[in-house]
């Protein structure tokens, strides 16, 4: 019905959008360039090709008509074959929907919505380094884009953990982990408690592009590499508790090669060569929340504890973007042959440029993935791998021409534990990146090969969905668990930066909302490596805070030290570290919990240190007022 609609609706809304273009083009012709006015020409032009059809079939009907009433029968027929052709013709063209384009982002720049998630809320570490990928790699044989010698496992490993760190405001990768472990417990039901030993990781990567030939893209081998190197010999996991892929398509050679040698006891899901069948649930435990169906998901997901996600930086033909909730979809097909159920949410449900469900404030399946207990609930770290991206689900990498990439590869990972910020940078970044002016990939190809599909109207709805509840679709009340109990009112922050030039989100631009997106460029890093001269006790980052706050210290000579945080009555909230550390720079973060686990009351707090030589004689005090604000 909603079709019909608009297919009884284009005559006015056609004659609508060509008189708007002709009154504003002919007085000034360089209007055409105008973002309205190349919205409007297409519709426009369209139904100039329906006008003319239309009018042009008539006059052939009528003239056949002629025709047959002389008796000329072959004439007849000639003209009568033309006019249904043309009349087809005319239908094809004009059915053909112009994919409707958002030449700017609907919410306009730092327009943030939603509460931001994480210990710093609303935190996305962009770490870029152009020494992570071969600028030379032609991506042919011998030459791909996943091998050693085209991405550089030391580099990437250093990229996972400056990612990490500056997530969280820790100096070492150990102290990274723990302090995302608690925080993620903390928020459900389990405060105060760090990872235990015996529980179980899933992480999901993509894989998409392994069907399609060696040089499509998928989650790099090295970045998977990398984050199980961080879990089994950093954090302690024991490598029999972790399962990792993508469910329906076998763990490819790049990735079993590098990965399986390393860690052999990690269960990597596949049909063959060593890999493991991923088993579905008993009962289907995903509602979509329009009601329309339900599904299976891996059984390892409800067994496990914690959930990584590692997807790819890439655009999507029938999604506009796909980043961290796009790669869910791989969670369905093992047990429905495909995951092409799903698509109906998404703004191009059948592709061929046709945004049939752009609208905003459509239901999106997006939403439930991020909320559901099993998916997005679960999930403590999302790490999208931007080394090399790709202009598809499945196809080869592609150099960026914005700046800082500058016709290079893109050489990029970004990490959150926000899932609605780290894909409104994502969407940013494709949005400016790839537009309906790229020399390669802007133009719409109707095999869905290429297209400015994060342009694509309504790519960004399930982002407005997700932060606010004020968006969700009309009569849709978001519950993928089908358990009467609806999501948050927010599942993170969304907003969109100022400019692609300066990258800025509100909580870049000193607003204690939105996103912050920290950037780290090995270009600009400058590593600390002189030992400060004297102790010192900053003052914390940000102050006042919710939930949590950085603080930062020098330490000239290898010290024990004690840094607790107290009340105004000089009673102790939280003890933060009592050990030695080496000299250096060191930070710590408080996550606004008590030393018993409870959610410490707004108020004044202050922030001691205490240092002690070897002989325990103090050496130096200080302290730090710090205002918790809820």
């Amino acid at each position: 019905m909603k079709k019909g609609l608009k297919k009884l609706f284009f005559p006015v809304a056609g004659f609508l959008s060509l008189t708007w273009f002709l009154v504003r083009v002919i007085a000034k012709p360089s209007r055409a360039n105008y973002p309205c006015m190349k919205a409007a020409f297409p519709v426009a032009s369209s139904f100039m090709i329906y006008l003319t059809g239309m009018v042009s079939s008539v006059l052939i009907f009528k003239k056949a008509k002629k025709f047959l009433y002389q008796s000329r029968y072959a004439l007849f027929a000639l003209t009568l074959i033309a006019g249904i052709g043309l009349v087809l013709f005319t239908h094809i063209q004009t059915d053909k929907r112009a994919y409707a384009l958002t030449q700017t982002t609907p919410d306009g720049p730092n327009n943030p919505m939603g509460t931001g998630k994480g210990i710093f809320p609303g935190r996305v570490v962009w770490v870029h380094n152009t020494d992570a990928t071969d600028e030379n790699c032609k991506n042919t044989s011998n030459d791909y884009w996943y091998q050693d010698s085209n991405t550089d496992q030391d580099v990437v490993d250093d990229m996972v953990s400056e990612a990490i760190q500056k997530l969280t405001g820790a100096t070492t990768d150990a102290g990274a982990w723990d302090a995302i472990f608690r925080h993620h417990n903390a928020n459900h039901g389990k405060p105060g408690t760090g990872y235990t030993a015996g529980e179980k990781f899933v992480i999901k990567i993509n894989l998409n592009g392994v069907s399609q030939g060696k040089e499509n893209i998928n989650t790099s081998p090295q970045v998977t590499y990398a984050v199980l190197d961080q879990l089994i010999n950093v954090v302690g996991v024991a490598q029999d508790d972790i399962s990792i892929g993508d469910p329906n398509i076998n763990f490819d050679s790049p990735h079993w090669d590098k990965c399986h040698t390393a860690f052999p006891d990690v269960h990597y899901w596949g049909k063959f060569g060593g890999r493991e069948n991923v088993v579905r649930s008993a009962d289907k435990v995903i509602f979509t929340s329009d009601g329309s169906m339900s599904d299976w998901l891996p059984q390892c997901y409800l067994d496990a504890t914690y959930m990584i996600n590692l997807p790819v930086l890439k655009k999507h033909h029938r999604g506009g973007i796909s980043l961290t909730s796009k790669n869910h979809f791989g969670d369905f097909t093992p047990f429905n042959g495909s995951a092409f159920h799903w698509h109906f949410s998404l703004p191009a449900p059948d592709g061929a440029g046709d945004v049939s469900n752009g609208d905003y404030g459509a239901y999106r399946c997006f939403v439930d993935f991020m909320g559901h207990k099993d998916i997005g609930g679960k999930t403590i770290l999302y790490l999208v791998d931007g080394l090399w991206s790709s202009i598809n689900w499945g196809h080869p990498p592609i150099k960026w021409r914005m700046a800082p990439f500058n016709d290079d590869w893109p050489n990029s990972l970004f990490a959150s534990q926000d899932p609605v910020a780290i894909q409104s940078v994502g969407f940013d970044f494709l949005y400016e990146e790839f537009d309906e002016d790229h020399p390669t990939e802007g133009e719409y190809d109707p095999r869905d090969n290429h297209g400015p599909f994060p342009h694509y109207a309504g790519s960004d709805d399930f982002l407005h969905q997700a932060a606010d509840k004020a968006n969700w679709a009309e009569g849709i009340t978001y519950d993928p668990e089908a358990d009467g109990t609806p999501l948050p009112e927010s599942l993170g922050a969304h907003e969109h930066w100022n400019n692609a030039a300066d990258k800025q989100y509100s909580r870049n631009l000193g607003l204690n909302t939105g996103i912050e997106l920290l950037t780290v460029d090995a270009a600009t890093t400058v590593e600390q490596t002189v030992v400060p001269e004297t102790f010192m006790l900053y003052p914390n980052h940000p102050n006042p805070f919710n939930p949590a706050t950085t603080i930062s210290y020098e330490l000239p000579v290898a010290s024990r030290i004690e840094l607790g945080v107290y009340n105004q009555l000089g009673q102790r909230v939280s003890l933060l570290y009592n050990d030695f550390q080496d000299a250096g720079f060191h930070t710590l973060t408080w996550d606004g919990l008590t030393d018993s686990g409870e959610r410490a009351a707004s108020g004044l707090y202050i922030c001691q240190i205490r240092v002690e030589n070897n002989s325990h004689h103090l050496h130096f005090a200080r302290t730090q007022k710090m205002i918790l604000a809820k």
